[in-house]
C-alpha cells in the first residue's frame, strides 16, 4: 500500500474509534475499485437494446439495484428494457471483468484490521452472485459475518431498508453502527436508518 492509502487508512481508523459494534461496507466503489467495469458492462447490456448510456448517469444513480437502474434508463431514454436486463448486465460484469477486480487498498485493509472486534457486513446494490464473487477475488469473502444484496429488502438504497436488516441479522443496534460509502444514495440510507457514515471517497 502507498503512503497515500496508508494516510487514508490511518484517518478512516480514527474516524470510526468508538463505541461502533459493526461495520457496514458497500461493496462495489468502496471494497472494491470496480465502477469502471460496471460502467462498461452497463454501457455494452444498454447498446444491445440501442441506448447510447451516459456513464455519468451510472454514478448518479450508485448504489441503486441494478433492476431498479434499468427503469431509470427506460425513464430517460423512453427505451423500455427488458426483466433480463439486470441478470444480462451481471453476467457480462462477471464473464468480462470481475476476476481483475482490485481492492481499494485502505478500505479493505480497514475491514481486515476489525475483524473479530466489530461486526462485519456488507450492504450492496448489486446481485448476492456477483458481491459473492467480487468478494472472493478480493480475499474477504470469509471475514464478512453476514451480506445484504439486491431484492433481499422491500426496498434498497437510499431507503433505510438494506442497512437496517444488516444491523438485525447482527443483532446490533442501528445507533451503533458505521457505514462505509462512496455514493450520496448510500449515505442517504444511511441517516434515515440512524446510522453513522463515512465516504471513502472524502478521506
Amino acid at each position: 500500500m502507498d503512503s497515500k492509502h496508508l494516510e487514508k487508512l490511518e484517518l478512516l481508523t480514527k474516524r470510526t474509534e468508538g463505541e461502533y459494534q459493526a461495520f457496514l461496507y458497500d461493496c462495489d466503489g468502496t471494497l472494491a475499485d470496480n465502477m469502471m467495469a460496471h460502467k462498461l458492462a452497463y454501457k455494452e447490456v444498454a447498446a444491445k437494446y440501442g441506448v447510447g448510456l451516459d456513464l455519468n448517469m451510472v454514478d448518479e444513480f450508485a448504489g441503486m439495484p441494478t433492476a431498479i437502474f434499468a427503469s431509470e434508463i427506460t425513464k430517460r431514454y423512453g427505451v423500455p428494457l427488458p426483466d433480463t436486463f439486470a441478470s444480462e448486465k451481471s453476467q457480462i460484469f462477471i464473464d468480462k471483468y470481475i476476476e481483475q477486480t482490485q481492492p481499494i487498498s485502505y478500505v479493505a485493509e480497514h475491514l481486515k484490521n476489525h475483524v473479530g472486534k466489530v461486526k462485519i457486513a456488507v450492504v450492496s446494490g448489486g446481485s448476492r452472485k456477483t458481491v459473492t464473487k467480487t468478494l472472493t477475488v478480493l480475499g474477504l469473502i470469509d471475514l464478512v459475518d453476514i451480506m445484504v444484496c439486491a431484492g433481499e429488502t422491500p426496498k434498497g438504497k437510499p431507503a433505510p431498508d438494506p442497512f437496517l436488516a444488516a444491523a438485525n441479522a447482527l443483532g446490533i443496534e442501528p445507533k451503533k453502527c458505521i457505514i462505509f460509502e462512496d455514493a450520496e444514495l448510500g449515505v442517504q440510507g444511511a441517516i434515515a436508518a440512524g446510522m453513522d457514515w463515512v465516504r471513502i471517497d472524502q478521506i
